[in-house]
């Protein structure tokens, strides 16, 4: 294993995608990048290695710190991976999230013609 492993059975096998097919998709399309390059799924990584996945609205970051090609139990998939995605990209993400859409109760029917002009104002 001082080789290395391919960056998309790492990226799958610590349960960053959800198939192996997702992970080389992402890679053949630039949204996995290691030293600021995006890499082919093919390339091999290292322990140390620092790892940036583009999952838009997301920008993860992770750093390896195990080799693993198979994916086991999600226990043995977070020894072998460290989150160092800053808290302010998920409280970006959640703000957004939360100003961009009108609450209602599921089952209220259709929005009366006042409810439907404060949804508009909200779009805008």
């Amino acid at each position: 294993m001082s080789e290395g492993v391919r960056i998309d059975k790492w990226l799958w096998a610590v349960r960053i995608f959800k198939s192996r097919s997702l992970a080389t998709d992402s890679c053949q399309h630039g949204k996995v990048l290691i030293s600021d390059e995006a890499v082919k799924p093919s390339r091999n990584i290292h322990i140390g290695d620092i790892i940036v996945v583009r999952k838009p609205p997301l920008t993860l970051t992770y750093q390896v710190t195990g080799l693993i090609e198979k994916r086991g139990s999600a226990t043995l998939a977070a020894e072998n991976v460290v989150n160092l995605t800053p808290q302010e990209e998920f409280d970006r993400v959640r703000i957004n999230q939360e100003s961009a859409f009108y609450v209602r109760d599921r089952g209220t029917g259709r929005p009366t013609k006042k409810q439907r002009r404060e949804m508009n104002k909200m779009d805008i």
